[in-house]
């Protein structure tokens, strides 16, 4: 319940919610009663877990992967149906949110479990491609479409031109990251439910 409570104040649909449970991609820890969200392989084996904290009073909530968690299997949605594009994110939270603000289940939507970036201005030699990705790519040769969702911060800027170009020649991209500066679909999808509560309110 009290996990249930986060995520939607967090914006998540309940919908949304209700299908990561009964998927078994989601549950609610029982010591400290943290979201749990869990990546599995093809045969449903669950091979990785992430840990976010519910205090909501917390300046910073806490985040963790599990022991032993194989990042080749981040947390991912599957779409309904046959899909030749992918969605990317930094984190669970934001592919829950994105999910839930455009509503459809037609591609698939993959959490990379945090991303990498310098710090600003820093020289870079080389981009390591993220682990979650290229496993991903490696066990689906369908995809042709990435489309890039990452935070529009300077980390999440710099991660998606890296990303593109180290994809562009093998697949379509598309970016799409928040509009808004420092923003990302996590902060956009709990704006929303902020204003639909408003109006139910008034």
């Amino acid at each position: 319940r009290r996990v249930f409570a986060y995520l939607i104040q967090r914006g998540i649909d309940r919908t949304v919610i209700e299908a990561c449970v009964r998927a078994g991609l989601f549950y609610e820890s029982a010591d400290y009663h943290n979201a749990v969200f869990v990546g599995k392989d093809e045969t449903g084996v669950p091979r990785y877990a992430f840990l976010r904290g519910t205090y909501t009073k917390s300046a910073k909530p806490f985040k963790a992967e599990v022991p032993g968690s194989d990042k080749r299997f981040c947390f991912c949605l599957p779409p309904k149906g046959a899909a030749r594009k992918l969605a990317v994110y930094e984190a669970a939270i934001e592919t829950l949110a994105h999910l839930t603000l455009e509503g459809t289940a037609d591609k698939w939507r993959l959490s990379l479990g945090g991303i990498y970036a310098p710090k600003e201005g820093a020289a870079v030699r080389y981009f390591e491609k993220p682990l979650a990705l290229e496993a991903f790519l490696t066990r689906h040769p369908e995809i042709e479409e990435i489309e890039i969702c990452l935070n529009n911060d300077y980390p999440g800027c710099w991660a998606a031109e890296h990303i593109e170009a180290s994809y562009r020649n093998r697949y379509r991209i598309h970016r799409n990251l928040p509009e808004r500066e420092g923003c990302d679909y996590g902060d956009l999808a709990q704006e929303r439910h902020r204003e639909n509560r408003s109006e139910r309110e008034r």
